[in-house]
């Protein structure tokens, strides 16, 4: 299996050039090259982690970002949440979500809550 650490930023380069083909062409699970597959992979997913990491998105713009994905605007939320300047207000980082409204969120559109509950900053009124 012609693998190796992943150390620098020409190593990265060597790694996504050799993992593209199996996008295209997956292999048979339980092969050679399935395993070669998931250890480019972890390899890969390990020196990104420690290199690009991607900060976690804060409840508002995960929100933003599952309405945008879904196609659904502020007045969807405004009648999820049952007021229009509410959902506003959230959007806007006026006023925090609260227990009930995550709950809503998270049931009706398939928002996990733990991602919705993390601290936030607020705009100043």
């Amino acid at each position: 299996m012609d693998v190796r650490p992943i150390r620098t930023e020409a190593d990265y380069q060597w790694a996504l050039a050799e993992i593209a083909p199996y996008f295209d062409n997956q292999p048979e699970p339980g092969t050679p090259e399935a395993d070669r597959f998931d250890v480019l992979a972890d390899l890969i997913e390990a020196y990104e982690d420690r290199h690009h990491p991607i900060p976690e998105a804060d409840p508002v713009d995960l929100l933003k970002a599952h309405m945008e994905a879904t196609g659904r605007t502020q007045a969807d939320l405004g009648r999820l949440l049952g007021s229009t300047p509410r959902a506003s207000e959230v959007v806007n980082r006026k006023r925090a979500l609260t227990v009930a409204m995550i709950h809503k969120i998270s049931t009706e559109w398939g928002l996990p809550a733990d991602c919705l509950v993390r601290p936030y900053h607020l705009n100043a009124a």
